[in-house]
């Protein structure tokens, strides 16, 4: 007859081995992080000191050179960012301005490291474009724009118009399948850029101009002929625009620091860090997120191939992901956009952050 042996007897752990234990293996967790292969793209930035980054060639709001011949915008401050942590300086980039038709072969050649230029994110940009995709800056969606004397009220009330477009974008192909989802006749009045497209709308050779709505928006208080009163972007949206920036397949690491630069932003507003309290909460938070955001407590950064204090140099410098909205796009800006969907997911918006942990 076959005799089972008896087992051990259970080891029991007082509350205290518990907590020792515990604390191990946290302090394991955050030792010793060990970074991806570095890729010819992180060296490359590394090496230059200096972020190349691809930008528009002017959008209020996203990235246009101002009076100085800086450049401004939501996006021109990513660039920033990302030259803040890799170097901690912001002031390490240089903005190359592309167009529709020049920014992906930008990108894809090497002449820029990053395009952050407001592009719609996309499975075939995802795929076939071999790009990867480092976060969503903002969420956005097509609209139109028309004169106010016209007395359009909806976009299903453009059967039969003109529409401004700018030729090869998400804009083009999104107005001729909502032209055929609604079955009207929309005559497209395309230009090769969007500097273009704008003069053309001016000069009345289209009833109507379609875009990314924040971009309308930004047309309308600063460019767009007469006053801003004249010109109505109507309710619908047509489209989903995820737009942020975007990197080459093929450097697991410089991705990463991309990325992490956008949650590192947004979870900056959402912890309550700002360019103000920076350098107090540094010095004095006991919060452990805090710690860990700020550097204080290490391991972060060798993670990214940065230093420790990536985060907080983003911080210190460029401002959290609601300090850079407002100032660019929001109420302290001309175009006075809404959060909305560019709120924190604790406010009901779409921003948020994966745990730095």
């Amino acid at each position: 007859m076959h005799r089972t042996r008896p087992r051990p007897p259970l080891r029991r752990r007082s509350a205290a081995g518990l907590v020792t234990a515990a604390a191990l293996a946290v302090a394991g967790a955050f030792a010793a992080p060990s970074p991806a292969a570095a890729g010819q793209t992180f060296d490359a930035v590394k090496a230059r000191g200096q972020v190349i980054c691809g930008v528009n060639t002017g959008v209020a709001g996203f990235s246009a050179p101002d009076a100085r011949g800086t450049y401004q915008g939501l996006d021109a401050e990513y660039c920033r960012a990302i030259a803040a942590a890799m170097f901690g300086d912001a002031s390490r980039v240089r903005f190359v301005p592309t167009t529709h038709q020049t920014r992906f072969v930008a990108l894809q050649s090497g002449e820029v490291d990053v395009l952050a230029r407001n592009v719609t994110q996309t499975l075939t940009r995802d795929t076939n474009l071999g790009f990867n995709f480092a976060g969503v800056n903002f969420y956005d969606g097509q609209g139109f724009m028309v004169r106010r004397a016209a007395g359009v009220t909806s976009a299903r009330q453009l059967d039969g118009a003109s529409v401004c477009v700018v030729a090869g974008s998400t804009s083009e192909l999104n107005l001729a399948d909502f032209a055929r989802r609604e079955r009207i006749r929309i005559n497209p009045v395309v230009s090769g850029t969007f500097e273009e497209m704008l003069p053309a709308y001016n000069a009345g050779r289209c009833d109507a101009v379609t875009t990314d709505a924040s971009q309308l928006a930004a047309l309308r208080v600063s460019a767009v002929s007469g006053r801003p009163e004249d010109h109505v972007i109507l309710p619908e949206r047509i489209s989903k625009e995820p737009l942020g920036p975007m990197v080459r397949h093929g450097d697991e690491q410089w991705r990463d620091l991309v990325q992490w630069v956008h949650f590192a932003m947004v979870e900056a507003e959402e912890l309550g860090i700002t360019r103000a309290n920076v350098e107090e909460l540094r010095r004095t938070s006991q919060d452990p997120n805090i710690q860990r955001f700020l550097g204080v407590v290490p391991g972060f950064g060798r993670a990214l191939g940065v230093g420790e204090d990536w985060a907080y140099q983003i911080i210190r410098q460029v401002g959290n992901y609601g300090e850079v909205f407002e100032r660019t796009l929001g109420k302290q800006s001309p175009i006075g956009l809404e959060r909305g969907l560019n709120d924190l997911w604790t406010r009901g918006g779409l921003q948020y952050a994966l745990p730095l942990r």
